[in-house]
């Protein structure tokens, strides 16, 4: 388990920016409560076999004296870089960005079930969505009650869907929760 480079950082940061925005600080100077120090000190970012993981120092020094084989996992998995280079966000890291979400859409019960089995959110099952949000943005999508059930990119501006028909697409699927399901030997 190694620190991120600079070129890996930057790919970390802009994935996650797009989708936090100025809250992106929360996540980088958010102070860890984990271990009996009363200065655990910050989370940071750390790389294993091509997957990113948010943990908090006390824990990565504590990891040391565990042989880098044999380490499987280590604080929460946010993503992973893929052969080509790019760096794509897993659904693990779903907590962490519907704490510090700058845009957030919420779906009506109906649709709930589409959007798990790994269907884009219509415009016909669009319960909410934040203000200002432009087509490009990274939106975290939530139910009704506030569970979050994924996340994906917006297609449409708000704006936009006001005026689109009940079969348009509003929110293109990324990551859902039932990925645990659907995925479970890869993650």
């Amino acid at each position: 388990m190694r620190p991120l480079d600079e070129k890996e950082t930057t790919a970390v940061f802009e994935k996650l920016f797009k989708f936090t925005g100025n809250n992106l600080k929360n996540i980088v100077e958010s102070s860890s409560h984990e271990g009996v120090d009363e200065n655990a000190g910050c989370y940071c970012f750390r790389l294993q076999k091509n997957k990113v993981y948010y943990v908090s120092e006390a824990l990565v020094k504590r990891a040391t004296n565990i042989e880098r084989d044999k380490l499987v996992s280590l604080g929460t998995c946010i993503g992973k870089f893929t052969k080509g280079g790019s760096f794509h966000l897993t659904i693990q890291c779903l907590n962490l960005l519907a704490v510090n979400a700058k845009h957030k859409v919420w779906l009506k019960p109906t649709s709930e079930m589409s959007f798990l089995y790994g269907n884009h959110v219509l415009k016909g099952g669009l319960g909410r969505i934040t203000e200002n949000t432009t087509a490009g943005d990274g939106v975290v999508v939530f139910s009704m009650s506030d569970v979050p059930l994924g996340f994906g990119i917006a297609a449409k501006s708000t704006q936009d869907c006001r005026k689109l028909d009940p079969n348009g697409i509003v929110v293109l699927h990324q990551a859902d929760i039932g990925e645990y399901l659907r995925m479970e030997d890869d993650l």
